[in-house]
């Protein structure tokens, strides 16, 4: 096993970062060369890999394995400098990623100071930020003097989901690295034969999710997830009257409300008990000392603020779902030779197909892209989903 062996269908990028953490070991031993540069941006579409790439490339630059006085490449996957990486310990590598709607300038700030510091082990530096997407405009204008003037052994690695994601002035002082949306077949073979799924399972996984690694392996290992998403699918099927489009879109958004309840409970209960704990009021109900209350309204703020984005992500992921059987269904009636993401609904597939046209199809799969951008854009979640509804409805 090496670093890049979870990198499914990247086998180009691979190529490139395999040159490049070759070029920054030669560069280390003093030896000039232009095969590294100190500035990353990683993108690609969903479920692409994007921190999963920049993590190993990140654990190649940190490669200590004997071999490699022997002419091997970095990444061996087994040293000291590969795992404490990939294990997210290494003291010369911070992946930064955001539970909020935004990364700020404080935020940065804080990034570019940690930049700024000497290795502690001699080699690089490195900063993935996971959510490049999400810089406000002033931080990303703090970021940019950052990568403008970059202390010697500090290496950036921003994510986003596309070039056009990050502000001009910093994508243009980056190397790209492009990303694509990994074979179904590809992904299927990495569940099966990594985390030891069954084949049929790993295949429908693949296939449902359009070859989007994360979410493949929770369909495939959680019933409760292949549960949610069976009932999102229903939704084309309850658009007869407005009265029952109206109630699906309520149960869309009370069920992504609930997902991301569960997802963030545990976590912000753990939090607030660490935080009394922290104040010295451990016991239950006890009191907080006075001139904190701040610091928990801080905390509570925050925990807000998270719930939010993580609402907005199921939604989302809700919606994706939609937009794939609603393409199934125009792949259906143009008699595409296509494999279809929702092949154990042909039959729902080919009763919707029948009753409409392409034309009709394509208004469907834009209004739920239309839904996507207006809740990205802070519209009521409700009101949107209604809004996206009434649209399926009519074709």
């Amino acid at each position: 096993m090496t670093v890049w062996d979870d990198l499914v269908g990247q086998d180009r990028v691979v190529g490139q970062l395999r040159a490049a953490a070759s070029a920054a070991r030669a560069a280390l031993a003093g030896e000039v060369s232009s095969g590294m540069t100190h500035a990353w941006l990683f993108t690609g579409p969903p479920g692409s890999g994007r921190s999963t790439t920049a993590r190993a490339f990140a654990a190649a630059l940190h490669c200590v394995s004997p071999d490699l006085a022997l002419g091997a490449e970095p990444g061996c996957g087994h040293c000291d400098g590969c795992h404490t990486t990939l294990a997210g310990t290494h003291a010369d590598v911070d992946v930064v990623g955001t539970e909020l709607l935004s990364i700020g300038v404080k935020e940065t700030r804080d990034l570019v100071r940690r930049a700024a510091m000497s290795p502690a082990g001699g080699r690089w530096q490195v900063i993935v930020l996971e959510d490049a997407d999400r810089l406000t405009e002033g931080a990303g204008n703090v970021l940019l003097k950052a990568i403008e003037e970059p202390a010697p052994r500090t290496v950036w690695m921003l994510c986003a989901p596309s070039v056009e994601d990050a502000l001009p002035t910093i994508r243009s002082r980056c190397r790209h690295i492009a990303l694509r949306t990994p074979p179904v077949g590809a992904v299927a073979d990495m569940l099966a034969r990594r985390d030891g799924i069954d084949p049929a399972m790993a295949a429908y996984a693949a296939r449902a999710t359009g070859g989007h690694i994360g979410r493949a392996r929770r369909l495939a290992t959680d019933e409760q997830t292949r549960q949610r998403r069976a009932d999102v699918l229903k939704l084309p099927l309850q658009l007869a009257e407005i009265g029952t489009a109206m109630a699906a879109a309520q149960r869309l958004v009370d069920a992504a409300a609930a997902d991301a309840k569960e997802v963030t409970a545990d976590l912000d209960a753990r939090e607030t008990e660490e935080l009394r704990n922290a104040l010295g009021a451990s016991t239950p109900g006890g009191r907080l000392p006075s001139g904190t209350a701040g610091v928990v309204k801080e905390l509570e703020n925050r925990q807000k603020k998270r719930a939010t984005r993580t609402q907005r992500d199921c939604l989302d992921l809700a919606l994706v779902d939609l937009a794939a059987f609603y393409r199934d269904v125009l792949a259906v009636q143009l008699g595409a030779p296509v494999p279809l993401d929702n092949e154990h609904m042909r039959p729902s597939l080919e009763g919707i197909a029948q009753a409409g046209t392409p034309e009709s199809t394509l208004r469907r799969i834009e209004a739920i892209l239309a839904c996507r951008r207006a809740i990205d854009a802070n519209v009521a979640p409700l009101l949107a989903v209604e809004a996206m509804a009434l649209t399926l409805r009519a074709g």
